[in-house]
């Protein structure tokens, strides 16, 4: 799930590195969202996210962050802090005192925020979708629709500021009815960051007494 989660975040902060080749209009704007967001140091995102699924009468609204360098991310979501170093992940959840350590196969897991955006890259059809004014930005949705009927995503709507050309919004809904909604709120660039940002300290987790489980 917590993976799952980073991806959808990833895809509303990177954009799409390789399209489809149905709406050339929308092509070219994910292709301006790419090249814009890779030029960048590195990215950090406060955004909300809220889950829901009226028939299952569930809702769930949070806030998060995320910052990211090259490969490397710290992700804060649901109370829970995820880390990747560029060689392992480092998932440490509060509420349970616990920390999960996990190696890395590059050429089976999708961690990393960059490599998780391979998902992506084929298997999607792309259409042109409506034009938003949001408080006097405009919005221009982007819908990817799965060709694999047997996928549990429905759609996904990519909404993008046409002036900045960064992703403002992500709606993903599911086959199942639910539909995760993901909103920037805040997007800044090439931001100072301690050069132990992305270190993680076991020993300080092991001093407070948490539950080291690797994997």
């Amino acid at each position: 799930m917590f993976k799952k989660q980073i991806l959808l975040i990833a895809l509303t902060i990177i954009g799409l590195s390789s399209y489809g080749q149905n709406s050339s209009k929308a092509k070219a704007l994910l292709d301006e969202v790419y090249t814009k967001v890779m030029s960048y140091d590195n990215i950090y995102i406060d955004f909300s996210s809220a889950l829901e699924n009226t028939e299952a009468n569930l809702k769930q609204e949070t806030n998060g962050n995320v910052t990211m360098d090259g490969d490397k991310y710290v992700l804060n979501y649901f109370g829970a802090k995820q880390l990747y170093d560029g060689k392992k992940v480092y998932t440490v959840v509060p509420e349970n005192e616990e920390v999960t350590i996990e190696d890395v196969n590059e050429d089976e897991d999708n961690v990393s925020p960059s490599k998780m955006l391979t998902f992506y890259k084929s298997g999607h059809n792309y259409q042109w979708d409506i034009l938003q004014n949001v408080g006097g930005r405009k919005i221009q949705y982007v819908k990817l629709i799965p060709i694999d009927s047997n996928t549990e995503i429905k759609s996904v709507l990519l909404g993008i500021d046409t002036q900045t050309k960064h992703i403002f919004k992500l709606i993903q809904t599911g086959n199942n009815g639910t539909k995760t909604t993901i909103t920037v709120n805040s997007f800044k660039t090439d931001q100072p960051l301690s050069s132990s940002l992305f270190t993680f300290d076991e020993k300080k987790y092991e001093d407070q007494g948490y539950y080291i489980i690797r994997n």
